[in-house]
């Protein structure tokens, strides 16, 4: 009986990890797209369009990573909950918790437990404000 539900963890983890390394392919090629369109079309400077590719491209790996991760932990907890697996898992969760942060300023411009700046929200204002006058 623990060989099966131990089989069935592992397929429920060998899921997690696939939606998780889905989401970041569908989400490069997705961002890619955007952005090959945008520049044929050319409805936006290039500055702008290479700016969202950045974004998207970050944010849906932020997201894979999040799978990636919870696919790890529920694999070292329920099925091998062994010193060396704890330990290969907290260095794991370390390294993909640097590349979230790195990738969360990368993309905010901030750290994640900063608070917008009054620049930025003045900005995201004037831009509403701007597009509704037209």
């Amino acid at each position: 009986m623990i060989v099966n539900e131990a089989y069935w963890i592992h397929m429920a983890t060998t899921a997690v990890e696939i939606v998780g390394t889905a989401i970041i392919v569908v989400g490069a090629f997705g961002t890619l797209g955007a952005f090959l369109i945008g520049m044929g079309k050319g409805t936006a400077d290039r500055t702008t369009l290479v700016a969202d590719f950045r974004s998207g491209l970050g944010r849906s790996i932020l997201l894979g990573l999040e799978f990636l991760v919870a696919a790890d932990i529920i694999n070292t907890v329920a099925v091998e909950p062994t010193i060396e697996s704890l330990l290969v898992l907290a260095g794991i969760v370390l390294i993909r918790t640097f590349l979230s942060f790195s990738l969360e300023v990368e993309i905010e411009g901030r750290w994640p437990w900063q608070k917008k700046r009054r620049s930025d929200e003045g900005a995201n204002v004037r831009q509403i404000g701007n597009a509704d006058v037209g």
